[in-house]
This record gives C-alpha cells, sequence and structure tokens, in this order.
C-alpha cells in the first residue's frame, strides 16, 4: 500500500499531487488550494498547450506516475471518445491512469478527467441529451466525501459507470461522481472561482453559455453567490477523498 507520508533518509516530506492540465485553461484554481491546505506539494503538466487547442492531437509523453501521492486529471474541451485524441494523448493518458492504479496511486477526475477515468477502466462516454451548464443541485449517497448541493457543471458528454464501480451522487440528468478503488471520478467542477470562470467565457466562441439559455452575466452572479459556499465543501471533498479513498495512514515507523 502506498502512502501518502513519505519519509526520505529519515525526514518526513510533503506528499506530491500531480494536475494534469489537458488544456491551457483547465487549472486546479480552488482545487489547489485544497490540497495545499492539507499539506501536499503541488506539481502542473500541461497536455494541449494554447497554440494547439485548434489542433489538439499530439503526442505527450507523461511523468511517471509513482512519483506522486494523487494524480488529479482535470478538464478539457473536447470528448474523450474522440478518435484521433484517443490515438494521440488520450491513449497515452488512458494508460498513465491504469499504471498510476496498478500502482495505488489515487486518482480525482474532474469533468473530461473523470470521463477518461470511465472510458479508462471500461465504463462508456457519449454525447449527452442534456447537456449541463451552470450551477447544478447534485444528490450524493456519501456526503463526507461528496457534499452534496450545487456544484458547477459545464459539459456535453456522459458516462456510463465502469465494472466494479459505485455511483455515489448524481443530477435530474446524468451520475456526477464514482468510486472505483483508489479512483473518484467527477462529473461537476468544484475547482470553479471566478477568476477561471472569466477565461472559461472568453473562449465561449460558439456560444455555449446562450444555448443552455444563460447569459455571461448570470453565470457570473450565480458564480459568486455560490463560489465561497462552494469553497468550503471543496475542503470537504479533498479531506474525503484523502480519507476515504486514497486510505493514506502515515506508516508507523
Amino acid at each position: 500500500m502506498r502512502h501518502l507520508c513519505r519519509h526520505r533518509n529519515n525526514v518526513r516530506v510533503a506528499p506530491k499531487v500531480l494536475f494534469i492540465y489537458n488544456e491551457h485553461l483547465a487549472t486546479e484554481a480552488l482545487l489547489g488550494e485544497a490540497f495545499a491546505e492539507q499539506g501536499f506539494d503541488i506539481d502542473t503538466f500541461e497536455v494541449v498547450p494554447a497554440e494547439r487547442v485548434d489542433d489538439p492531437a499530439v503526442d505527450v509523453t507523461f511523468p511517471d506516475p509513482v512519483g506522486y501521492d494523487a494524480i488529479v486529471p482535470l478538464g478539457a474541451r473536447w470528448p474523450v471518445y474522440d478518435v484521433p485524441l484517443r490515438e494521440t494523448w488520450v491513449g497515452s493518458e488512458t494508460q498513465l491512469v491504469r499504471d498510476a492504479a496498478d500502482a495505488g496511486v489515487p486518482l480525482l477526475g474532474v469533468c473530461f478527467g473523470g470521463q477518461l477515468l470511465a472510458q479508462a477502466f471500461g465504463g462508456t462516454v457519449a454525447r449527452s441529451t442534456v447537456p449541463e451548464i451552470g450551477w447544478y443541485e447534485v444528490e450524493s449517497d456519501h456526503p463526507d466525501l461528496v457534499p452534496g448541493g450545487r456544484w458547477f457543471q459545464w459539459h456535453f458528454d456522459r458516462w456510463t459507470l465502469p465494472p466494479g464501480a459505485t455511483e455515489i451522487a448524481r443530477t435530474a440528468n446524468s451520475s456526477q461522481a464514482f468510486v472505483l478503488g483508489r479512483a473518484l471520478a467527477l462529473q461537476f467542477h468544484p475547482e470553479i472561482d471566478r477568476a477561471l470562470l472569466e477565461l472559461w467565457l472568453a473562449e465561449d466562441r460558439d456560444g455555449e453559455v446562450a444555448g443552455a439559455g444563460l447569459s455571461h452575466d448570470e453565470l457570473r452572479q450565480r458564480t459568486t453567490e455560490l463560489t465561497d459556499d462552494a469553497a468550503k465543501r471543496i475542503r470537504g471533498l479533498v479531506r474525503g477523498f484523502l480519507t476515504h479513498v486514497a486510505r493514506q495512514p502515515c506508516p508507523s515507523s
């Protein structure tokens, strides 16, 4: 079993989390703060750089997952089932999360990252008949792990559960969280804050927000109203992930 409290030359060192930026606008934001509060050092790895967003099928060599105590694949604007992407970096990232799982490294997938976990471990991902953009009420069966309440959504796809996975949260439209071994997949975006939202709105070139029946100003207002409460629940989510999924007792000697 891996432990999140490590020692080197009899000196305790901080655990390390890797946030995978599948695209340059999908950063850790509030999730990074929550992991830092739990004593983690933070590494990041960018997959598709800004200059390749219109041609994202790039070959990528990912870091060795064994060097980390948790790995968090984040969001992306593309579908995880896109064939050219599966033949390039999505295929490589799929192998990364499988290798991490085999090594006992805890995984926390967020939106695209959650869909990647579903696809990697035998579930399916496809276009949803009801896309979700904005703040949605999430019902949780395990509030100590995934607190219920309003969480931010921006997705057009949804998963079916991998074999052996347990769904623990949902909206009226789609599954929102599942646990499989030492992996937790989330469909929603716990990391969102106002600064990150502004970056996403600036890239809303296809009018996705308007297509969901919202305006940018409405989304800004709701995010301002709900971010403080969501930030508190994010801390609970990260604590729950580390306690109930990662199971990180320090070694006794």
